[in-house]
């Protein structure tokens, strides 16, 4: 047996639908690839065209004996997890830039129902490492769910539930488990990463039960547990559990295929919570903006969950007893979605001041046309996070004026594509059990109401706020700029009375059920077309697979994909055959009711181009005996209908087919001659090829038993052909006897053979498989002998497979002059199968053996009959036990034969997905984006691209100077790479597979809007939404910074405002009643929605956002609770508030000690008179530490917030930090501490030195160098901006042309950033010429 030089044998593969025993498994990227269980293998997708990328069977575990394949079959998958690696973790400066390089940014976590964790690798397809997830005991612990988890700074871990109650971790660097925690009695079901804190992630039970866990590094001490218990209705579960254990050996959900003697002991102890309760299910999703909030779905019950107070916020159950299958939250809105079990979709709104939600729509997830009966189930649903900062930056530059573009400027085609934008624009994806995947587009669209114009004037050099009428004359490049990054204040959030959408905009069909036939076709020079004409049928491309729920799937091998589906049949598709190249002959049987017995077969002709079926041979009253099977012949004429115990059937298949002669034989097996000639082309002429110079006889045996068919026949039908042209059919006794007849409109005749000199006849077993092509016979029986023999010479051979018995025998494709005997490819009855060449004095020795197909087993296989050279490859087409569909080239050269792939050779629409691009390519993309580029590159010359509407004749081609696609010499680096580049990117460019219409258009929008947006953009087209929204909040951030650098001497002028003395008993009723209204209390428009608001940093912005928070807790009273809304009170500045709520403590408490001194310290921090009531009633002298940020607190009594800050940000809590800030410190102080927050975003730094160098350090030399660029640029905009509307004015800001010195050019940090960028693009540009271009 030979391998392939390249083992990746699912290139060319269509999977089976997924199923309940994966367990809804699925996972989306932030670029929007989808990848999803189906049965044994991953499926992954792009989610914008909705294509099938690839599938990767997970390989088969070891076999445990000698030679069993049900040992060897590759068990479900149940769960899959993206790694959160993106493109820029890639170091190509380093010594070994191929090693890093080779290490792939698209890996994937996965786990099956015998407990196997891998990590498989997109690029290479194949495992990269195994972890060791085997147990202490002999059992194997399913995999129920699994999740990435930051360990430590540049390493992850993988958290996964293994079994119904064991949560392990498990190094990646090793594949080890260095942590594991048992839940006992409970049934663990989810687990979710905290986007908040990528060490921090929750485990969720079916029961309530809810594990906090922390990780700071790779050791089981290092793991910080915290327990929760959400109250919840579990008496169905409670129910559920009786039942399972009262069920004696019922199995449980085993594990597919090596299950059968498990008790349910055994099995609910080792398999995963989906396969005990494949119908009860609970999952949680973190708030994507709020922190510390957990949305969390039982069965039958909403919650949503505050993991810092310890308690449920708001619990809805579904109207009309219906149950949630998972909860989504939208990441850019204030909506949630919630699936149910029933294939209905319930968006819920937030109301305002309070985590708590009302039901807006509900929605249908599977259509109620053209449904099979009983409808298809929902197994998961995922939302397309790529879409949400292409809206930011869409609302952000949705209403700028297109000055930079006239409506004649030919390099942007896209310009007067715009559109409106409607509230909440949301993609997503669900996956039925039918083999389906869903792209919904989710909307939101109310009446058209003008946003608050809650714009910031421009601010001079004395800190007032400059009119309205000073700032309209802006125009230009800049005013547009500015204009820009002052537009987020005008995103508006869903409206009240908005109308929720749900719009079907993609969809891909995979195999709809389990394959249980194929047919390829193989037409003759005599099969005509199936509407009339004198032309000849040529071979398509397309392959027939029948299915057990009845649907035939014809698939596309060129584009490795469904492309039609037919529902024919009512129960199993149990033959299938082609008539010609465009119609399909299938057949099924159901048992009539016990009564009366007998069969009801049912024959169906489909044709392919118009899907119309139309059965035949119907009779009215059941049959003794069901179809065993059909043959057709190549040319599509004549069928033959083999029975169980019954005569076989001749038919004519014309429009209205006719059956031809019954023939009462004891047949074992019979096989229609191939072709031997080759296909004609379309325009070949019909020919008539006779067949009687070359017809054989039968033995006398079989010649005697069939005088009577050989008479002639009654007057032939005028829808029968009347031309000369024959067909012939080899067969089979059970007797052993061999034969050979010809058809020839209603004539059957036959011949006598030149018989070989020894007998032929099989004496140790019937003959169970046979193939055809004149003049070769070639045999096989139950023994696992194959026979051939020339009917025309007599010329025999046989020899033994040393295999079990045989099933299919297929003769390989014959090119014009090849007089060989050919190759055949033999399927056995274990389901593997083997390839031999007949002309091979050791067939073999040089045969092509291939027991297990990867991980499954082979049910049928053929030819595929598109070859038309010697040079062509010969490709098997295999229909797998795991509902796949799978193309296999197979190599035969003179002295070895090997298994290879082929590739796919087209697709419908080109595949506009940069992050698959190879590394180097895709960092020349990143680039090119970054530094600008002209919207005419996108509009490319290729047939795809000029079929769409902004396609502009008389733009430039590519075949000229491709720097006249650049829009201005680089700011930075060599000014030769971009053209370098461009050329590299020229194949994508013309395939239309660079980007697609949507977001050309964006780019198109946003092009000379200022480097940030471009930096953002290309951040968000490779799935960095994170760097993405940095760059969309960083031209806001530094002009706030400058801003406050400019009027700090005034605000050190101004002396604060002396405190008021306040009578102590009003004192006492005010803080009692509630306090003071809250600082930025007042409900207005925010600033910011969705995933902007996480980084917001204007001090409305931030006490809003605290605010809101302080509303939902008002009503908790508990210890734990009240130390939490004190450091929320303190955060904002409401000190009477706060001290109201520590003097409420009891003496009784374990906290009094702590409050009180607390109480005290912010008291002296307001009045001198309500220093004097805490005196009064605060006795202490002991303090004890406690789970609150004391320190923090007493810093700000004292008025030290500039540590309380510091003190924020060592802790993790940049969020508290920025509002702190923001409430209490003024000029340098509070800009510094802004930047700091805004800055640790990407770099964890602090200021622009440290950031530059953290950059640098982190492998970012790019990036590094894209800050610069883009604060250089801003800040001068900004000063530009400033000297203009202070026009007329005595102060003016020419004195401080550079408010930030850390930007000059001379800068030290700013210089080694340049440089590192140089040798970052030399290296790029020597990568992308060594790098083959990627073919989707």
């Amino acid at each position: 047996m030979s391998s392939s030089s390249d083992p990746k044998p699912w290139e060319s593969m269509v999977p089976g639908p997924a199923g309940r025993n994966n367990g809804g498994a699925s996972d989306m990227t932030s670029s929007g690839l989808l990848a999803f269980a189906s049965g044994s293998s991953v499926s992954l997708l792009d989610s914008r065209s909705m294509q099938l990328l690839s599938v990767l069977p997970l390989p088969p575990p070891p076999s445990t004996s000698s030679f069993t394949t049900s040992h060897s079959l590759s068990p479900f998958v149940t769960s899959v997890r993206w790694a959160p690696h993106s493109l820029r973790h890639v170091d190509i400066l380093s010594s070994d830039s191929s090693l890093s390089l080779s290490s792939s940014h698209l890996l994937l976590a996965v786990g099956d129902r015998q407990g196997r964790l891998a990590l498989l690798d997109f690029k290479s397809r194949s495992p990269l490492l195994w972890f060791d997830s085997s147990s202490s005991s002999s059992l194997k612990l399913g995999i129920q769910d699994i999740c990435w988890v930051k360990s430590t700074l540049d390493s992850w871990a993988l958290a996964a539930i293994t079994g119904p109650h064991i949560l392990s971790l498990f190094s990646t660097s090793t594949g080890r488990c260095f942590f594991k925690y048992d839940a006992v009695s409970e049934f663990l079901s989810c687990i979710r990463r905290d986007p908040f804190d990528c060490r921090h992630f929750v485990v969720l039970g079916l029961k309530g039960f809810l594990l906090s866990v922390k990780v700071t590094a790779d050791s089981e001490d290092d793991v910080v547990l915290q327990e929760f218990q959400i109250r919840t209705d579990s008496s169905e579960l409670a129910k559920l559990e009786k039942d399972l254990n009262g069920a004696g050996n019922s199995g449980g959900g085993g594990t597919h295929g090596s299950n059968s003697g498990n008790s349910s002991n055994t099995s609910s102890s080792t398999s995963p919570a989906s396969a005990i309760f494949p119908n009860y299910l609970a999952k949680c999703a973190f708030s994507p903006e709020w922190r510390h909030i957990l949305f969390v779905s039982f069965p039958r019950e909403l919650v949503v969950f505050d993991l810092q107070y310890e308690t449920a916020l708001f619990a809805a159950n579904l109207p009309r007893g219906g149950k949630f299958l998972d909860v989504l939250p939208d990441p850019n809105s204030e909506l949630l979605y919630s699936v149910h079990l029933d294939g209905k979709l319930t968006t819920w709104r937030r109301r305002e001041g309070e985590q708590a939600y009302t039901i807006c729509s509900t929605q249908e997830l599977m259509p109620s046309v053209g449904s099979s009966v009983p409808s298809p189930s929902i197994l998961a649903a995922v939302l397309c996070e790529s879409d949400y900062a292409l809206q930011n930056v869409g609302k952000l530059y949705s209403d700028v004026p297109h000055t930079p573009f006239s409506d004649e400027d030919f390099d942007n085609p896209f310009d007067f594509c715009d559109e409106s934008l409607p509230a909440s624009k949301t993609h997503l994806i669900s996956i039925s059990d039918d083999g389906k995947v869903w792209n919904w587009l989710l909307t939101a669209e109310g009446p058209e109401v003008a946003p608050k114009d809650v714009t910031k004037a421009p601010v001079n050099n004395s800190g007032s706020r400059t009119s309205d009428k000073n700032t309209g004359n802006d125009t230009g490049e800049d005013s547009e700029r500015m204009s820009g990054r002052e537009r987020s204040s005008k995103l508006t959030a869903v409206p009240e009375d908005a109308s929720f959408k749900i719009i079907l905009v993609g969809q891909l069909h995979l195999l709809s059920s389990t394959v249980t036939t194929l047919a390829v076709p193989s037409p003759s020079l005599t099969a005509t077309l199936a509407r009339g004409g004198n032309h000849p049928a040529v071979a398509v491309p397309l392959v027939a697979l029948g299915t057990q729920s009845g649907a035939i799937e014809i698939i596309d091998v060129s584009a490795n994909a469904v492309t039609s589906s037919f529902s024919v049949h009512h129960g199993v598709v149990r033959g299938l055959r082609w008539l010609g190249n465009s119609r399909l002959v299938s057949f099924s049987y159901t048992q009539a009711n016990e009564k009366s017995g007998g069969y009801i077969n049912r024959l169906v002709v489909t044709c392919v181009r118009s899907g119309f079926n139309r059965a035949f041979r119907v009779l009215q009253k059941p049959e003794r005996a069901p179809i065993r099977a059909l043959r057709a012949s190549s040319s599509g004429r004549y069928l033959l209908l083999l029975f169980r115990d019954a005569p076989v059937e001749v038919w004519a298949m014309t429009k209205n087919p006719i059956m031809l002669r019954s023939l009462a034989l004891p047949f074992t097996v019979l096989e229609w001659t191939l072709p031997t000639v080759p296909r004609p082309s379309a325009s070949t002429k019909q020919s008539s090829v006779s067949l009687k110079d070359r017809i054989v006889g039968t033995q006398a045996g079989a010649s005697s038993a069939t005088n009577d068919t050989s008479q002639e026949s009654k007057p032939v039908s005028s829808e029968i052909s009347q031309d000369e042209s024959s067909e012939s059919f080899a067969f089979a006794l059970v007797n052993g006897a061999l034969g050979v007849f010809e058809v020839q409109g209603r004539r059957i005749k036959d011949f006598r053979p030149k018989w070989p000199s020894s007998s032929f006849v099989s004496s140790d077993g019937l003959i169970t498989a046979m193939a055809y092509r004149l003049p070769h016979v070639v045999m096989g029986d139950r023994s696992g002998n194959i026979r051939w023999w020339d009917v025309t010479t007599g010329h025999s051979s046989s020899f033994n497979t040393h295999r079990e018995g045989i099933r299919r025998i297929k003769f390989s494709p014959v090119v014009p002059g090849d007089r060989s005997r050919g190759r055949v490819a033999v399927l056995f009855y274990d389901n593997t199968f083997a390839v031999y060449d007949l002309d091979s004095p050791d067939p073999l020795a040089n045969s092509v053996v291939q027991p297990q197909f990867p991980g499954t087993l082979v049910l049928e296989l053929d030819w595929l009959h598109l070859r038309s050279h010697n040079d062509d490859p010969l490709v098997l087409c295999i229909a797998g036990a795991d509902s796949s569909f799978r193309l296999v080239e197979v190599t035969v050269n003179d002295r070895k034969a090997a298994y290879g792939v082929i590739r796919e050779k087209f697709r419908p629409m080109p595949l506009c997905a940069p992050i698959l691009l190879p590394t180097p390519h895709a960092l020349a993309l990143r680039m090119i984006l970054q530094l600008g580029v002209k919207p005419s590159w996108f509009n490319t010359s290729s047939i795809m691209i000029d079929k769409r509407p902004h396609h502009i004749p008389g733009t430039p081609k590519s075949e000229g100077d491709l720097r006249s696609y650049i829009i201005d010499i680089p700011p930075v680096g060599d000014a030769a790479v971009p053209e370098m580049l461009l050329k590299v990117l020229e194949p994508y460019r013309q395939e239309g597979s660079i980007l697609d219409d949507e977001r050309a258009r964006l780019y198109a929008k946003i092009l000379n809007k200022g480097s940030a947006v471009r930096f953002a953009f290309a951040s968000m087209i490779f799935g960095e939404s994170s760097e993405a929204l940095f760059w969309l909040q960083l031209p806001r951030a530094l002009n706030h910074l400058i801003n406050n650098s400019l009027i700090k001497q005034s605000q050190r002028k101004s002396a604060p405002e002396p405190v008021s003395q306040v009578d102590e008993v009003a004192l006492l009723t005010e803080i009692k009643s509630g306090g003071r209204s809250l600082p930025g209390s007042d409900r207005r428009e925010s600033l910011s929605q969705g995933q902007l608001r996480l980084m917001a940093f204007e001090q409305d912005e931030l006490w809003e956002t605290a605010n809101e928070r302080i509303l939902w807790h008002e009503k908790l009273n508990g210890e734990d609770a009240i130390q939490n809304r004190v450091h929320d009170l303190v955060s904002v500045g409401n000190l009477e508030a706060a001290v109201s709520l520590l003097l409420s403590t009891s003496p009784e408490s374990h906290y009094f000690h702590a409050n009180a001194l607390r109480a005290v310290a912010l008291a002296s921090a307001v009045s001198k008179s309500l220093l004097e009531l805490a005196v009064k009633v605060v006795a202490a002298n002991m303090v004890r530490t406690d789970k609150s940020l004391s320190g923090t607190h007493l810093l700000c009594a004292v008025g030290r917030h500039q540590e309380a800050c510091s003190q924020l940000q060592d802790a993790g809590c940049w969020t508290d930090a920025a509002t702190l800030a923001a409430t209490h410190l003024n000029g340098c102080c509070k800009s510094g501490q802004i930047m700091s927050f805004i800055l640790n975003t990407i770099s964890g730094a602090g200021a622009f030195r440290e950031a530059l160098a953290a950059l640098r350090e982190a492998q970012q030399p790019d990036t590094a160098a894209m800050f610069v660029v883009a604060c250089r640029e801003i800040h001068a905009d900004i000063l530009a901006n400033m000297e203009e509307t202070e026009q007329g004015t005595e102060s003016s800001t020419k004195g401080h042309h550079l408010i930030l010195p850390e930007l000059s050019l001379e800068n030290e940090e700013v210089i080694a950033a340049f440089e590192v960028y140089g040798q970052y693009q030399r290296k790029l540009v020597h990568l992308c010429m060594d790098s083959l271009p990627f073919s989707g």
